[in-house]
Protein backbone atom coordinates (compact mmCIF):
# COMPACT_ATOMS: atom_id res chain seq x y z
CA UNK A 1 0.00 0.00 0.00
CA UNK A 2 1.72 3.30 -0.93
CA UNK A 3 0.69 6.12 1.47
CA UNK A 4 0.38 10.11 0.24
CA UNK A 5 -0.53 12.82 1.80
CA UNK A 6 -3.19 13.50 -0.95
CA UNK A 7 -4.37 11.82 -3.66
CA UNK A 8 -6.55 13.85 -5.88
CA UNK A 9 -9.27 11.57 -8.17
CA UNK A 10 -9.53 13.00 -11.28
CA UNK A 11 -6.85 14.17 -13.85
CA UNK A 12 -9.03 17.22 -15.59
CA UNK A 13 -8.59 20.88 -15.28
CA UNK A 14 -9.16 20.44 -11.33
CA UNK A 15 -7.78 17.78 -10.45
CA UNK A 16 -4.34 18.29 -12.41
CA UNK A 17 -3.99 21.58 -11.31
CA UNK A 18 -4.30 20.77 -7.76
CA UNK A 19 -2.16 17.90 -7.45
CA UNK A 20 0.52 20.15 -9.43
CA UNK A 21 -0.07 23.08 -6.50
CA UNK A 22 -0.04 19.90 -3.65
CA UNK A 23 3.19 18.69 -5.06
CA UNK A 24 4.51 22.34 -5.57
CA UNK A 25 3.49 22.68 -1.37
CA UNK A 26 5.75 20.15 -0.50
CA UNK A 27 2.76 17.48 -0.32
CA UNK A 28 3.52 13.85 -1.28
CA UNK A 29 0.57 13.44 -4.00
CA UNK A 30 -1.23 11.29 -6.45
CA UNK A 31 -3.70 11.89 -9.22
CA UNK A 32 -5.87 9.07 -10.36
CA UNK A 33 -6.94 9.14 -13.53
CA UNK A 34 -9.42 6.45 -15.66
CA UNK A 35 -9.64 8.22 -19.10
CA UNK A 36 -6.60 7.10 -20.59
CA UNK A 37 -4.83 10.80 -20.83
CA UNK A 38 -5.26 13.38 -18.24
CA UNK A 39 -6.97 16.47 -18.84
CA UNK A 40 -10.65 15.56 -18.14
CA UNK A 41 -13.45 16.44 -20.59
CA UNK A 42 -11.99 19.79 -21.37
CA UNK A 43 -9.04 18.38 -23.01
CA UNK A 44 -10.25 15.18 -24.24
CA UNK A 45 -13.35 15.93 -25.26
CA UNK A 46 -14.87 19.48 -24.48
CA UNK A 47 -12.44 22.57 -24.26
CA UNK A 48 -9.77 22.17 -26.34
CA UNK A 49 -10.66 20.30 -29.21
CA UNK A 50 -13.75 22.01 -30.03
CA UNK A 51 -11.80 25.36 -30.24
CA UNK A 52 -9.44 23.79 -32.65
CA UNK A 53 -12.27 22.88 -34.62
CA UNK A 54 -14.05 26.34 -33.91
CA UNK A 55 -10.60 27.80 -35.37
CA UNK A 56 -10.38 25.74 -38.71
CA UNK A 57 -14.10 26.56 -39.48
CA UNK A 58 -13.51 30.29 -38.89
CA UNK A 59 -10.33 30.44 -41.05
CA UNK A 60 -12.80 29.06 -43.73
CA UNK A 61 -15.01 32.19 -43.01
CA UNK A 62 -12.43 34.22 -43.64
CA UNK A 63 -11.33 32.67 -46.75
CA UNK A 64 -14.86 32.47 -48.34
CA UNK A 65 -16.20 35.50 -46.86
CA UNK A 66 -13.50 38.24 -46.50
CA UNK A 67 -10.33 37.44 -48.34
CA UNK A 68 -11.35 38.69 -51.88
CA UNK A 69 -12.29 41.87 -49.77
CA UNK A 70 -8.48 41.87 -48.52
CA UNK A 71 -6.83 41.63 -52.12
CA UNK A 72 -6.03 37.59 -51.47
CA UNK A 73 -7.44 35.88 -54.77
CA UNK A 74 -7.38 32.57 -55.24
CA UNK A 75 -9.46 29.29 -55.93
CA UNK A 76 -11.79 28.59 -52.95
CA UNK A 77 -10.68 26.27 -50.30
CA UNK A 78 -12.52 22.82 -50.20
CA UNK A 79 -12.59 21.04 -46.76
CA UNK A 80 -10.80 17.98 -45.79
CA UNK A 81 -12.71 16.36 -42.89
CA UNK A 82 -10.25 13.82 -41.77
CA UNK A 83 -7.80 15.66 -42.04
CA UNK A 84 -9.33 18.64 -39.66
CA UNK A 85 -9.90 15.69 -37.49
CA UNK A 86 -6.71 14.81 -37.40
CA UNK A 87 -5.18 18.38 -36.37
CA UNK A 88 -7.90 18.39 -33.78
CA UNK A 89 -6.02 15.46 -32.26
CA UNK A 90 -2.71 16.80 -32.34
CA UNK A 91 -3.80 19.80 -30.32
CA UNK A 92 -5.62 16.88 -27.75
CA UNK A 93 -2.16 15.03 -27.59
CA UNK A 94 -0.13 18.16 -27.53
CA UNK A 95 -1.94 19.55 -24.63
CA UNK A 96 -2.25 16.09 -22.37
CA UNK A 97 1.17 14.91 -23.07
CA UNK A 98 2.09 18.39 -21.80
CA UNK A 99 0.13 17.16 -18.51
CA UNK A 100 1.99 13.89 -17.90
CA UNK A 101 5.37 16.35 -18.40
CA UNK A 102 4.27 18.75 -15.74
CA UNK A 103 3.74 15.61 -13.41
CA UNK A 104 7.20 14.15 -13.53
CA UNK A 105 8.70 17.95 -13.40
CA UNK A 106 6.51 18.58 -10.33
CA UNK A 107 7.17 14.71 -8.42
CA UNK A 108 3.32 13.83 -8.73
CA UNK A 109 2.41 10.25 -9.33
CA UNK A 110 0.02 9.43 -12.20
CA UNK A 111 -2.10 6.51 -11.02
CA UNK A 112 -3.65 5.17 -13.78
CA UNK A 113 -7.54 3.28 -13.82
CA UNK A 114 -11.01 4.54 -12.60
CA UNK A 115 -10.12 5.58 -8.94
CA UNK A 116 -13.00 4.10 -5.56
CA UNK A 117 -13.08 5.29 -2.08
CA UNK A 118 -13.29 1.73 -0.13
CA UNK A 119 -13.11 3.74 3.37
CA UNK A 120 -11.92 7.19 4.68
CA UNK A 121 -7.98 7.33 3.69
CA UNK A 122 -8.00 4.88 1.02
CA UNK A 123 -8.27 4.79 -2.60
CA UNK A 124 -8.67 1.90 -4.59
CA UNK A 125 -7.57 1.70 -8.88
CA UNK A 126 -7.65 -1.55 -9.93
CA UNK A 127 -6.49 -4.04 -7.63
CA UNK A 128 -4.30 -1.69 -5.58
CA UNK A 129 -5.41 0.05 -2.77
CA UNK A 130 -3.38 3.49 -1.86
CA UNK A 131 -3.68 5.48 1.80
CA UNK A 132 -3.90 9.38 1.81
CA UNK A 133 -4.15 11.76 4.79
CA UNK A 134 -6.59 13.78 2.49
CA UNK A 135 -8.80 12.56 -0.76
CA UNK A 136 -10.26 15.02 -3.32
CA UNK A 137 -12.52 14.48 -5.67
CA UNK A 138 -12.24 15.90 -9.08
CA UNK A 139 -14.11 14.17 -11.24
CA UNK A 140 -15.88 16.71 -13.25
CA UNK A 141 -19.16 16.23 -15.09
CA UNK A 142 -21.12 14.18 -18.07
CA UNK A 143 -22.98 15.43 -20.54
CA UNK A 144 -27.12 15.13 -19.66
CA UNK A 145 -29.93 13.78 -21.24
CA UNK A 146 -33.54 14.34 -21.84
CA UNK A 147 -36.26 11.85 -21.37
CA UNK A 148 -36.88 10.13 -24.67
CA UNK A 149 -34.05 10.69 -26.40
CA UNK A 150 -31.92 7.29 -27.01
CA UNK A 151 -27.87 8.49 -27.31
CA UNK A 152 -26.10 6.81 -29.96
CA UNK A 153 -22.91 8.97 -30.28
CA UNK A 154 -23.57 8.50 -33.96
CA UNK A 155 -26.87 10.34 -35.36
CA UNK A 156 -27.80 11.13 -32.44
CA UNK A 157 -24.79 12.80 -30.11
CA UNK A 158 -23.64 14.62 -27.26
CA UNK A 159 -20.56 17.22 -26.84
CA UNK A 160 -18.11 14.15 -27.44
CA UNK A 161 -19.92 12.91 -30.81
CA UNK A 162 -20.09 16.21 -32.13
CA UNK A 163 -16.87 16.44 -32.29
CA UNK A 164 -16.01 13.35 -34.14
CA UNK A 165 -18.88 12.91 -36.70
CA UNK A 166 -17.43 10.24 -39.47
CA UNK A 167 -19.05 13.22 -41.57
CA UNK A 168 -19.95 16.80 -41.90
CA UNK A 169 -23.67 16.16 -42.18
CA UNK A 170 -26.25 18.14 -44.44
CA UNK A 171 -28.27 19.36 -41.78
CA UNK A 172 -28.63 19.24 -37.57
CA UNK A 173 -30.90 19.85 -34.94
CA UNK A 174 -29.33 21.37 -32.10
CA UNK A 175 -31.44 20.95 -28.61
CA UNK A 176 -30.12 23.76 -26.41
CA UNK A 177 -29.00 27.34 -26.74
CA UNK A 178 -26.37 27.27 -24.37
CA UNK A 179 -22.53 27.18 -24.99
CA UNK A 180 -21.88 23.69 -26.34
CA UNK A 181 -24.76 24.00 -28.38
CA UNK A 182 -23.93 27.73 -30.10
CA UNK A 183 -20.22 26.80 -30.15
CA UNK A 184 -20.49 23.29 -32.37
CA UNK A 185 -23.71 24.45 -34.31
CA UNK A 186 -21.32 27.55 -35.65
CA UNK A 187 -18.64 25.04 -36.27
CA UNK A 188 -20.98 22.74 -38.52
CA UNK A 189 -22.63 25.85 -40.11
CA UNK A 190 -19.62 26.84 -41.33
CA UNK A 191 -18.95 23.50 -43.00
CA UNK A 192 -21.78 23.84 -44.81
CA UNK A 193 -25.08 22.18 -42.62
CA UNK A 194 -28.80 24.04 -42.23
CA UNK A 195 -28.67 24.04 -38.16
CA UNK A 196 -31.44 24.92 -36.16
CA UNK A 197 -31.40 25.48 -32.61
CA UNK A 198 -34.28 24.23 -30.54
CA UNK A 199 -34.66 25.93 -27.05
CA UNK A 200 -36.72 25.73 -23.94
CA UNK A 201 -36.61 29.15 -22.71
CA UNK A 202 -37.67 32.13 -24.84
CA UNK A 203 -33.70 33.65 -25.05
CA UNK A 204 -30.65 31.68 -25.84
CA UNK A 205 -27.63 31.90 -23.39
CA UNK A 206 -29.46 31.08 -20.46
CA UNK A 207 -28.65 33.75 -17.93
CA UNK A 208 -26.86 35.92 -19.83
CA UNK A 209 -26.79 39.14 -19.93
CA UNK A 210 -30.45 40.18 -22.10
CA UNK A 211 -28.74 42.51 -25.17
CA UNK A 212 -26.08 40.39 -25.22
CA UNK A 213 -28.10 37.70 -25.70
CA UNK A 214 -30.15 39.25 -28.13
CA UNK A 215 -27.51 40.43 -30.05
CA UNK A 216 -25.57 37.16 -30.79
CA UNK A 217 -28.94 35.48 -31.76
CA UNK A 218 -29.51 38.06 -34.21
CA UNK A 219 -25.58 37.67 -35.61
CA UNK A 220 -25.69 33.85 -35.54
CA UNK A 221 -28.78 34.20 -37.34
CA UNK A 222 -27.33 36.02 -39.75
CA UNK A 223 -24.36 33.40 -40.18
CA UNK A 224 -26.88 31.09 -41.27
CA UNK A 225 -28.24 29.44 -37.68
CA UNK A 226 -32.05 29.03 -37.23
CA UNK A 227 -33.31 29.63 -33.83
CA UNK A 228 -36.60 27.90 -32.67
CA UNK A 229 -37.56 29.00 -29.18
CA UNK A 230 -40.02 27.93 -26.35
CA UNK A 231 -40.29 25.23 -27.69
CA UNK A 232 -39.84 21.68 -25.25
CA UNK A 233 -38.28 18.72 -26.89
CA UNK A 234 -40.66 15.07 -26.21
CA UNK A 235 -37.92 13.16 -28.50
CA UNK A 236 -36.32 11.83 -31.24
CA UNK A 237 -37.39 8.96 -33.98
CA UNK A 238 -34.82 7.28 -36.13
CA UNK A 239 -35.94 6.35 -39.41
CA UNK A 240 -33.94 5.71 -43.07
CA UNK A 241 -31.14 7.27 -42.06
CA UNK A 242 -32.78 10.36 -40.81
CA UNK A 243 -33.81 11.94 -37.47
CA UNK A 244 -37.03 13.98 -36.33
CA UNK A 245 -36.79 16.02 -33.69
CA UNK A 246 -40.66 16.12 -32.16
CA UNK A 247 -41.01 19.33 -29.97
CA UNK A 248 -44.11 21.24 -28.53
CA UNK A 249 -44.34 25.19 -28.69
CA UNK A 250 -44.86 26.27 -24.90
CA UNK A 251 -46.92 29.48 -26.03
CA UNK A 252 -49.91 27.32 -27.76
CA UNK A 253 -48.52 23.79 -26.96
CA UNK A 254 -49.30 23.42 -30.86
CA UNK A 255 -46.71 20.12 -32.35
CA UNK A 256 -44.05 20.37 -34.75
CA UNK A 257 -41.28 18.14 -35.85
CA UNK A 258 -38.10 18.66 -37.75
CA UNK A 259 -35.76 16.58 -39.22
CA UNK A 260 -31.76 16.39 -39.38
CA UNK A 261 -28.87 14.24 -40.30
CA UNK A 262 -27.87 14.68 -37.28
CA UNK A 263 -28.71 15.85 -33.56
CA UNK A 264 -27.05 17.23 -31.22
CA UNK A 265 -27.98 17.06 -27.40
CA UNK A 266 -26.87 19.76 -25.40
CA UNK A 267 -29.04 20.42 -22.58
CA UNK A 268 -26.46 20.58 -20.08
CA UNK A 269 -23.75 18.52 -17.98
CA UNK A 270 -24.28 16.79 -14.25
CA UNK A 271 -21.93 15.54 -11.98
CA UNK A 272 -19.97 12.53 -12.52
CA UNK A 273 -19.55 10.80 -9.27
CA UNK A 274 -20.44 7.10 -10.42
CA UNK A 275 -18.45 4.27 -8.94
CA UNK A 276 -16.72 6.43 -6.07
CA UNK A 277 -18.47 4.35 -3.14
CA UNK A 278 -19.90 8.10 -1.70
CA UNK A 279 -23.03 6.63 -0.28
CA UNK A 280 -21.26 3.37 1.37
CA UNK A 281 -19.29 6.28 3.18
CA UNK A 282 -21.52 8.43 4.23
CA UNK A 283 -21.08 11.72 1.86
CA UNK A 284 -23.80 13.93 2.11
CA UNK A 285 -25.36 14.76 -1.37
CA UNK A 286 -27.27 18.25 -2.81
CA UNK A 287 -30.54 17.03 -4.47
CA UNK A 288 -28.98 18.31 -7.75
CA UNK A 289 -26.44 15.27 -8.12
CA UNK A 290 -23.67 17.37 -6.72
CA UNK A 291 -21.01 17.03 -3.31
CA UNK A 292 -21.97 18.99 -0.77
CA UNK A 293 -19.31 21.23 0.77
CA UNK A 294 -18.49 23.81 3.12
CA UNK A 295 -16.70 27.01 2.49
CA UNK A 296 -13.54 24.89 2.40
CA UNK A 297 -14.13 22.48 0.16
CA UNK A 298 -14.42 19.83 2.43
CA UNK A 299 -17.31 17.12 2.38
CA UNK A 300 -18.76 15.82 5.48
CA UNK A 301 -16.26 13.39 6.18
CA UNK A 302 -13.23 14.29 7.68
CA UNK A 303 -10.08 14.33 4.91
CA UNK A 304 -12.41 14.39 2.08
CA UNK A 305 -12.60 17.17 -0.38
CA UNK A 306 -14.16 17.92 -3.34
CA UNK A 307 -14.06 21.02 -6.13
CA UNK A 308 -15.32 21.47 -9.75
CA UNK A 309 -18.08 19.96 -11.45
CA UNK A 310 -18.42 17.63 -8.39
CA UNK A 311 -19.64 20.54 -6.31
CA UNK A 312 -22.37 23.74 -6.72
CA UNK A 313 -21.67 26.52 -8.87
CA UNK A 314 -20.75 27.13 -12.69
CA UNK A 315 -19.35 23.95 -14.73
CA UNK A 316 -16.10 26.00 -16.04
CA UNK A 317 -12.68 25.03 -16.04
CA UNK A 318 -11.02 28.01 -14.85
CA UNK A 319 -13.32 27.55 -11.76
CA UNK A 320 -12.15 23.96 -10.78
CA UNK A 321 -8.70 25.32 -11.60
CA UNK A 322 -9.20 27.92 -8.96
CA UNK A 323 -10.59 25.81 -6.26
CA UNK A 324 -7.81 23.26 -7.29
CA UNK A 325 -5.59 25.24 -6.23
CA UNK A 326 -7.35 26.84 -2.87
CA UNK A 327 -7.59 23.51 -1.88
CA UNK A 328 -4.39 22.54 -2.18
CA UNK A 329 -3.24 25.56 -0.24
CA UNK A 330 -6.22 24.26 2.59
CA UNK A 331 -4.77 20.66 2.70
CA UNK A 332 -1.41 22.38 3.06
CA UNK A 333 -2.14 24.09 6.05
CA UNK A 334 -2.03 27.99 4.02
CA UNK A 335 -5.12 30.21 3.63
CA UNK A 336 -7.39 28.90 -0.30
CA UNK A 337 -9.49 31.57 -1.57
CA UNK A 338 -11.39 31.83 -4.51
CA UNK A 339 -14.07 34.67 -5.31
CA UNK A 340 -16.77 33.73 -6.65
CA UNK A 341 -17.82 37.14 -8.03
CA UNK A 342 -15.43 37.34 -10.34
CA UNK A 343 -15.18 34.07 -12.76
CA UNK A 344 -15.53 35.19 -16.33
CA UNK A 345 -17.75 33.04 -18.75
CA UNK A 346 -16.88 33.11 -22.71
CA UNK A 347 -18.90 32.19 -25.63
CA UNK A 348 -15.95 31.18 -28.21
CA UNK A 349 -18.18 31.62 -31.28
CA UNK A 350 -17.05 34.36 -33.77
CA UNK A 351 -17.60 37.08 -32.50
CA UNK A 352 -16.90 35.92 -29.01
CA UNK A 353 -18.89 36.18 -26.39
CA UNK A 354 -17.61 37.34 -22.33
CA UNK A 355 -18.84 38.50 -19.25
CA UNK A 356 -18.45 38.78 -15.27
CA UNK A 357 -20.00 39.96 -12.69
CA UNK A 358 -23.49 41.11 -12.46
CA UNK A 359 -25.86 41.26 -14.88
CA UNK A 360 -28.76 44.20 -16.02
CA UNK A 361 -31.25 42.17 -15.08
CA UNK A 362 -29.68 40.76 -11.68
CA UNK A 363 -28.75 44.47 -10.67
CA UNK A 364 -32.65 45.10 -10.95
CA UNK A 365 -33.63 42.41 -9.25
CA UNK A 366 -31.63 43.44 -6.38
CA UNK A 367 -33.02 47.03 -6.38
CA UNK A 368 -29.62 48.39 -6.92
CA UNK A 369 -29.21 51.71 -8.83
CA UNK A 370 -26.57 51.16 -11.19
CA UNK A 371 -25.26 53.13 -14.50
CA UNK A 372 -24.29 51.86 -17.89
CA UNK A 373 -21.56 52.74 -20.44
CA UNK A 374 -21.60 51.21 -23.97
CA UNK A 375 -19.71 51.37 -26.83
CA UNK A 376 -19.80 49.71 -29.91
CA UNK A 377 -17.20 47.62 -31.86
CA UNK A 378 -18.12 50.44 -35.13
CA UNK A 379 -16.05 52.97 -33.14
CA UNK A 380 -13.27 50.82 -33.23
CA UNK A 381 -10.50 51.16 -35.83
CA UNK A 382 -9.06 47.90 -35.60
CA UNK A 383 -12.57 45.68 -35.29
CA UNK A 384 -13.73 47.59 -38.05
CA UNK A 385 -10.45 46.66 -40.35
CA UNK A 386 -10.14 43.09 -39.48
CA UNK A 387 -14.15 43.12 -40.05
CA UNK A 388 -15.11 41.88 -36.83
CA UNK A 389 -17.55 45.23 -36.10
CA UNK A 390 -20.36 43.50 -34.93
CA UNK A 391 -20.85 43.61 -31.21
CA UNK A 392 -20.09 46.37 -28.12
CA UNK A 393 -18.57 46.15 -24.91
CA UNK A 394 -21.30 47.03 -21.68
CA UNK A 395 -19.88 48.02 -18.24
CA UNK A 396 -22.18 48.31 -15.57
CA UNK A 397 -20.97 50.33 -12.69
CA UNK A 398 -22.40 51.40 -8.90
CA UNK A 399 -24.55 54.77 -9.65
CA UNK A 400 -23.03 56.43 -6.00
CA UNK A 401 -19.33 55.03 -6.01
CA UNK A 402 -18.83 54.29 -9.91
CA UNK A 403 -17.26 50.68 -8.82
CA UNK A 404 -17.38 48.00 -11.60
CA UNK A 405 -20.26 45.82 -10.89
CA UNK A 406 -20.02 43.85 -14.65
CA UNK A 407 -19.23 43.51 -17.86
CA UNK A 408 -20.46 42.03 -21.09
CA UNK A 409 -18.57 42.36 -24.57
CA UNK A 410 -19.69 40.62 -27.85
CA UNK A 411 -16.97 41.11 -30.30
CA UNK A 412 -13.67 40.41 -31.30
CA UNK A 413 -11.07 38.63 -28.99
CA UNK A 414 -13.62 39.39 -25.75
CA UNK A 415 -12.45 36.03 -23.78
CA UNK A 416 -8.81 37.94 -23.97
CA UNK A 417 -10.55 41.21 -22.75
CA UNK A 418 -12.72 40.87 -20.06
CA UNK A 419 -9.59 39.24 -17.94
CA UNK A 420 -8.98 43.40 -17.69
CA UNK A 421 -12.29 43.61 -16.15
CA UNK A 422 -11.66 40.88 -13.98
CA UNK A 423 -8.51 42.27 -12.56
CA UNK A 424 -10.38 45.83 -12.05
CA UNK A 425 -12.69 44.44 -10.14
CA UNK A 426 -10.91 41.84 -7.98
CA UNK A 427 -9.07 45.20 -6.62
CA UNK A 428 -12.47 46.81 -6.12
CA UNK A 429 -11.63 49.57 -9.16
CA UNK A 430 -14.20 52.53 -10.47
CA UNK A 431 -14.95 52.81 -13.97
CA UNK A 432 -13.08 55.91 -14.09
CA UNK A 433 -10.05 54.09 -12.79
CA UNK A 434 -9.87 52.11 -16.41
CA UNK A 435 -11.03 55.06 -18.46
CA UNK A 436 -8.20 56.96 -17.06
CA UNK A 437 -5.77 54.42 -18.11
CA UNK A 438 -3.95 54.43 -21.31
CA UNK A 439 -4.89 51.87 -23.56
CA UNK A 440 -2.54 50.90 -26.71
CA UNK A 441 -4.46 52.13 -30.10
CA UNK A 442 -4.98 50.33 -32.08
CA UNK A 443 -6.35 47.70 -30.54
CA UNK A 444 -9.70 46.06 -29.72
CA UNK A 445 -9.46 46.98 -25.52
CA UNK A 446 -9.77 50.40 -26.91
CA UNK A 447 -13.31 49.56 -26.68
CA UNK A 448 -13.32 48.34 -23.18
CA UNK A 449 -11.61 52.23 -22.19
CA UNK A 450 -14.39 53.83 -24.29
CA UNK A 451 -17.31 51.83 -22.43
CA UNK A 452 -15.67 52.71 -19.02
CA UNK A 453 -15.25 56.42 -20.17
CA UNK A 454 -19.36 56.15 -21.48
CA UNK A 455 -19.71 55.70 -17.79
CA UNK A 456 -18.51 59.20 -17.22
CA UNK A 457 -18.56 61.99 -19.35
CA UNK A 458 -19.35 59.91 -22.32
CA UNK A 459 -16.74 57.93 -25.27
CA UNK A 460 -14.55 59.42 -27.38
CA UNK A 461 -15.63 57.67 -30.55
CA UNK A 462 -19.11 57.00 -30.09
Amino acid sequence: MAEFDVIIIGGGPGGYVCAIRCAQLGLKTACVEGRGALGGTCLNVGCIPSKALLHATHELHEVHENFEKMGLMGAKVKVDWAKMQSYKQDVIDGNTKGIEFLFKKNKVTYLQGWGSIPAPGQVKVGDEVHSAKNIVIATGSESSGLPGIEIDEQTVVTSTGALSLAKVPKSMVVIGAGVIGLELGSVYARLGAEVTVVEYLDAITPGMDGEVAKGLQRILSKQGLKFVLGAAVQGVDKAKGKNTVRYSLRKDESAHAIEAEVVLVATGRKPFTKGLGLEALGVEMLPRGQVKTDSHWATTVPGLYAIGDAIVGPMLAHKAEDEGMAVAEVIAGKHGHVNYDVIPGVIYTTPEVACVGKTEETLKQEGRAYKVGKFSFMGNGRAKAVFQAEGFVKILADAATDRVLGCHIIGPSAGDMIHEICVAMEFGASAQDIALTCHAHPTYSEAVREAALACGDGAIHA
